[in-house]
């Protein structure tokens, strides 16, 4: 089919209301929203889960379901309203003109096919061509989308690719009809930092090249900062605030937008002394919105008798192009007020060491052909000679990729899995050959793990109550029921959770609730160290915000030791006293959070902070993209782990890094670093992160 040529506007979305209607009542997704994307422009469209981006994503491609649909106003793509044609024209510009790549790259993907014939289907399909020149465009794609050894890629099945891998085969997919309109739903909250930056990188480069608008939904205001022109913030399934990037960051116009950057962790922020702000109260149901501005209940500014009257429209702001807010007070705030600081808090000082690990190795034996066993084994380092010490209050940060032995590491000290060479002192106790199993109640209580994911952790057919009771049976606090549900309660008011939470089942609660929950259950037992793994990446910004103030407030308290696994860098820069870098198995760093983030930095731990999308225009980062995926730990390269992607490696004369593996060298003050560059390089090495000059 032949492209529409047409000069106007890709997408003008005005004042569009989409409901999903069940049996009983119909429910509001999005109401009022209106949007227009020009030509080779990228709007970010951001806001919590739950706000409605999804939905208008959904509604642009006319994909619904059957319970969905346009209740109010009009989309028009290319000057014509999309819900006017017929089956036949949207199947045409879907795909054609309209491309969406998914979040989860795998639902896009036929598992049973290969790449190279999914990728030539597109343009056979859409343009009709020939099986040969299909073949040409999708190497050329293939290639675009800086894949290595893209003839190779392209006869692979998708299970044979790793998921960063998987998502540019998707991007690869989504170009290959060279769309006027490609729509990003979270493209890369699945992909680990370094792999996010590439992807998002190339979206950026081949938007450019292709002149393609696109519609990038995320929560990640760093990352709509780095890729997008404008920006449209959702709550509730409104927009509350739209404009040009620059604008909403800097001259923000709107109660929730300044709510939102209150609650991230940007440089600056600091846990003791200028704590991160949360949004207080809990986001409104779709059928038990509130009169007049939705966020009215959680706004520092609302006014009784003015903002909960009527529905508000969006008003055009004085200053900027475009910039218009929901808001009838942005005359009487003052934007420029300083955040009125909470109460400062008093850390507590670092204790004894309760934690020290030696030399630690996990290795897991693996048989080559893993699909059916037999033939030969092979052996999988998944920890590395690990050496640290964690004392009382302190949280230690442990950041990486996937798979670099973080999760492992944790297995082995929870008692999981038991260590294969090395030494774990628990108060001086060895545990690291005791299988879970076989520790004594004590030693169970003590250290507890908070997970990533609140929803696979609870049981969810028992009440909130009752699963934080078990925990104390099991850990045999309280002598009878009536201590132990007076202890229960006890632990609601610690994670702050209203009491009568007890009696809830957990389908009842909020993500970020549940996490609560799973907090408190592991403080049933009077932990003394806590393993917090990814604790907060499921959860919406401002609920992150509330938790992590929680596990801080906790640890004052209790006195508690943090191991908090993350990759996270901004949330571990505002939280964490000590950062421990890993990279396939090894500690490649290891250092106070000070020492970490400024350099000399490992090449990798340099490579880490140039990856994390920071939500500030007046931050200027040195920009490296590491080329290239993470190694297979079961086929690590020779000499240093980090060799095949760092780009110091040519510093460092006769080859050294493919032949040995560096041993570790400490800097100043303690200090560690696991790298071959001389001590004078070290040194010479410049700052990834500046604030700009005012």
């Amino acid at each position: 089919m032949s492209k529409i040529e047409y000069d106007g506007p890709i997408l003008e979305i005005d004042q569009l209301s989409i409901s999903f209607f069940t049996r009983l009542r119909e429910i509001p997704a999005v109401m009022d929203f209106s949007c227009v994307v020009q030509p080779g422009e990228a709007m970010g469209l951001v806001g919590e889960s739950g706000c409605g981006k999804s939905t208008v994503a959904l509604g642009v491609m006319q994909d619904l379901g059957v319970n969905g649909r346009i209740v109010g106003g009009s989309i028009k793509f290319k000057g014509r309203d999309l819900g006017e044609m017929s089956r036949e024209e949207l199947r045409d510009i879907r795909g054609n003109e309209i491309a969406m790549i998914y979040q989860e790259p795998m639902a896009s993907l036929n598992p049973a096919m290969k790449i190279g014939k999914q990728l030539m289907e597109v343009p056979m399909i859409h343009e009709g061509v020939g099986k040969e020149e299909a073949y040409v465009r999708a190497l050329e794609v293939v290639t675009d989308v800086k894949l290595p050894d893209p003839k190779r890629i392209l006869s692979s099945f998708p299970h044979q690719l790793s998921g960063g891998q998987q998502q540019r085969i998707v991007i690869a997919m989504a170009l290959m009809a060279n769309p006027a309109l490609l729509i990003l739903d979270e493209p890369t909250t699945a992909l680990d930092v370094t792999v996010e930056a590439a992807v998002v990188e190339l979206v950026k480069e081949l938007g450019k090249k292709y002149g393609t608008s696109m519609l990038f939904i995320s929560h990640n205001l760093g990352l709509v900062l780095e890729t997008c022109d404008r920006i449209c913030v959702m709550y509730s399934g409104e927009a509350v605030e739209t404009g040009r990037i620059e604008d909403v960051f800097d001259k923000m116009q709107h109660p929730y937008t300044q709510a939102l950057f209150r609650s991230i962790p940007l440089p600056g922020a600091d846990k003791n002394s200028r704590p991160l702000v949360a949004i207080p109260g809990n986001f409104p149901l779709p059928h038990e919105r509130p009169q007049g501005c939705n966020f009215g209940p959680r706004c520092d500014y609302f006014e009784d008798g003015l903002c909960n009257k009527g529905d508000l429209k969006m008003i055009e702001v004085p200053h900027g192009d475009r910039h218009g807010s929901r808001c009838l007070r942005i005359d009487d705030i003052d934007w420029d007020a300083p955040i009125t600081v909470g109460e400062q808090k008093e850390k507590a000082p670092i204790g004894d060491v309760v934690l020290k690990m030696d030399n630690l190795k996990k290795y897991y034996e693996v048989a080559a052909n893993a699909l059916f066993g037999g033939g030969d084994t092979k052996v999988v380092k998944a920890n590395e000679t690990l050496s640290f010490e964690a004392h009382e209050s302190e949280t230690l940060a442990i950041v990486g990729e996937s798979g670099c032995g973080k999760s492992t590491f944790a297995k082995v000290l929870m008692g999981l899995e038991t260590a294969t060479d090395g030494q774990i002192l628990l108060d001086n106790r060895n545990i690291e050959a005791v299988p879970i199993e076989d520790r004594d109640t004590k030693t169970v209580g003590s250290v507890q793990m908070v997970f990533q994911n609140p929803f696979d952790t609870l049981n969810p057919s028992m009440t909130v109550g009752r699963q934080i009771i078990r925990a104390l049976e099991i850990f045999g606090v309280g002598a009878n029921e009536s201590e132990r549900r007076k202890r229960m309660l006890e632990l609601l008011d610690l994670v702050k959770l209203p009491r009568e939470f007890a009696d809830r089942m957990p389908r009842q609660l909020s993500g970020g609730q549940k996490q609560r929950v799973g907090i408190a259950r592991a403080f049933a037992g009077d932990a003394r160290i806590v393993v917090a793994d990814e604790p907060v990446s499921a959860l919406d910004v401002s609920v992150q915000a509330a938790v992590t103030d929680l596990l801080m407030e906790i640890q004052r308290e209790h006195k508690t030791t943090l191991l908090f696994i993350s990759h996270d860098l901004s949330i571990v820069r505002y939280l964490s006293d000590r950062v421990m870098v890993m990279y396939l198995g090894h500690v490649v760093e290891l250092g106070d959070t000070e020492q970490v983030f400024s350099p000399p930095y490992h090449p990798y731990t340099e490579a880490l902070l140039s990856a994390v999308p920071i939500a500030d225009t007046s931050i200027e980062k040195e920009h490296i993209v590491l080329e290239g995926d993470i190694p297979s730990a079961m086929n690590p390269p020779s000499g240093c782990p980090f060799q095949t992607r760092c780009r110091w490696k040519d510093q460092v004369p006769g080859g050294l890094c493919e032949k040995e593996v560096p041993t570790q060298k400490t800097l100043a003050d303690g200090h560690q670093i696991k790298c071959h560059l001389s001590d004078e390089i070290l040194a010479q090495m410049q700052p990834v992160i500046k604030i700009a000059a005012e």
